[in-house]
């Protein structure tokens, strides 16, 4: 075997390995964020009182579990269990759409080192927010008067009616939760041990991103990026398709978009080719809450499982046509956000207002 051969191979063990630790690590901080989140999250959706509050309510909750998917999947057993109303429960949804995306923003900083990486890694994590944003202002008001997206979730949940639940393999969990088990154990013996495991995920996330980014960019000179290019994100159906395929797969659009960024700052894809990738993975994310919801075999909860689905695919036939919209929002602030690092702290606050900040409108209102 060559000595080039083996650096390729070198190179190629590099990258299945960075990848490994990575994805563990984004499942850790998941884990770490639910350790404390979960029951919070189920507390606060119970205190839906009007529609403005449960779409705060969603983005909240599902910024502290991570996991839009997590947050509808306990939204449907509410509704299952008479807690929740099919109207209370649908801007939950919404606002987990919005709060599904931290996650993609903690690894974009990994690129912070290099001015042009952050700016491209930056406006390529983003471009899920302001896509998720546009969609709420535009549907969120039409749905509080013609509840269009409630009519539509009832018609599909009619031709689905009596069709049990589906467990799907998740080959990830299949492979991340043994380490998870081992970490969730040994941390628990630590005073505090979820803040712990949280620190500890965001220093593996950043160390394993880091072998990731470096490794990629030394085979940019290699056919990956041919690969990349001219293949899995050849056009926009293609890496719409691709979008729901991972994430249905995984189960979890924070890791199957957040895994997407490394190549964006390494510049292997442009945000334009990112956008349809991301829609993909909104319509993915919704598999398992209609899984759960059929195997609730109650109606209502299954019609707001298709709520969320509904949701998605309204907000894609809206702003993909203009998809122009959320790019350039996402380009102008990565761009302002990488000029310096006073920028790069105010827009970090803002966004983390934007997330956190809402629930003090609900316990002083």
């Amino acid at each position: 075997m060559s000595s080039k051969t083996k650096s390729k191979l070198l190179q190629v063990i590099i990258i299945i390995a960075a990848t490994y630790l990575f994805l563990l690590s984004i499942n850790l901080l998941g884990h770490s964020f639910k350790l404390f989140g979960k029951e919070f999250a189920e507390a606060m959706i119970q205190m839906t009182s009007n529609p403005f509050a449960g779409l705060i309510i969603g983005i909240v909750s599902t910024s502290l579990i991570q996991s839009s998917s997590t947050t509808t999947s306990i939204v449907v057993g509410l509704v299952a269990g008479n807690v929740l109303t099919l109207g209370n429960a649908i801007p939950i949804i919404m606002g987990a759409n919005i709060g599904t995306t931290i996650t993609n923003t903690l690894v974009s900083l990994g690129h912070i080192a290099n001015r042009i990486e952050f700016r491209r890694a930056f406006s390529a994590s983003i471009v899920h927010d302001f896509f998720n944003i546009c969609v709420v202002i535009v549907l969120f008001p039409i749905e509080m008067k013609f509840h269009i997206i409630a009519k539509s979730a009832l018609i599909l949940e009619k031709g689905f009616a009596g069709v049990g639940g589906l467990k799907m393999f998740n080959p990830l969990k299949f492979i991340l939760d043994p380490p998870i088990k081992f970490f969730d154990r040994i941390f628990g013996f630590i005073p505090h041990g979820n803040i712990v495991l949280m620190v500890f995920s965001l220093i593996l996330m950043f160390v394993a991103l880091t072998f990731l980014v470096k490794t990629i960019r030394s085979l940019v000179l290699t056919k990956i990026e041919v690969i990349i290019d001219r293949y899995l994100f050849r056009n926009d159906l293609l890496g719409f398709a691709l979008g729901i395929l991972m994430t249905a797969i995984v189960q979890s659009s924070s890791v199957t978009t957040s895994l997407i960024i490394p190549l964006a700052g390494a510049g292997l894809v442009s945000i334009r080719q990112i956008f349809p990738y991301t829609l993909g993975a909104n319509i993915g994310t919704t598999i398992t809450a209609i899984l759960a919801a059929m195997a609730t075999q109650s109606h209502v909860a299954v019609t707001v499982a298709f709520s969320h689905l509904c949701f998605n695919i309204f907000g894609i036939m809206i702003f993909y046509p203009l998809k122009f919209i959320p790019i350039r929002l996402a380009e102008y602030v990565g761009e302002k956000a990488s000029k310096s690092t006073k920028n790069l702290v105010a827009f970090i606050t803002i966004y983390i207002l934007l997330h956190f900040i809402p629930i003090v409108l609900i316990f002083f209102t």
